[in-house]
């Protein structure tokens, strides 16, 4: 009776879970976690570029470090990513956000980080 039980179970495998926002994969690998926080980051990055008319320094580092930079740091501890691919990848957050500003668009990007401190 236990033995047929058992085999009425099967045993489910699951790819990935998101526990308190943070993705988890069963390969225990963070690149989903980083594509999913880079993905909502470039939203953000997107709905401020469209909505916000002022884009001055001050504007720009106050909506980047109100809005955007929570969603980058959120549980970092646990995902911290050291892959230079996933490190490539938020850095591009970073780099499509110091473009907003406005009047150093053209300029080089570590130009641009040398402007904004």
């Amino acid at each position: 009776m236990i033995i047929i039980l058992w085999m009425q179970f099967r045993y489910m495998r699951c790819m990935r879970k998101k526990n308190l926002g943070v993705i988890v994969s069963d390969d225990l690998k963070w690149d989903k976690q980083c594509v999913a926080v880079v993905k909502k980051a470039n939203k953000l990055l997107g709905m401020i570029k469209r909505n916000f008319v002022d884009r001055s320094k001050a504007t720009i580092l106050a909506l980047y470090k109100s809005l955007i930079r929570p969603h980058l740091e959120y549980c970092i501890q646990v995902w911290n990513s050291h892959l230079a691919k996933d490190i490539k990848l938020i850095e591009g957050v970073q780099r499509r956000a110091t473009k907003l500003v406005h009047g150093i668009e053209n300029w080089k990007y570590d130009d641009r980080l040398k402007f904004l401190g």
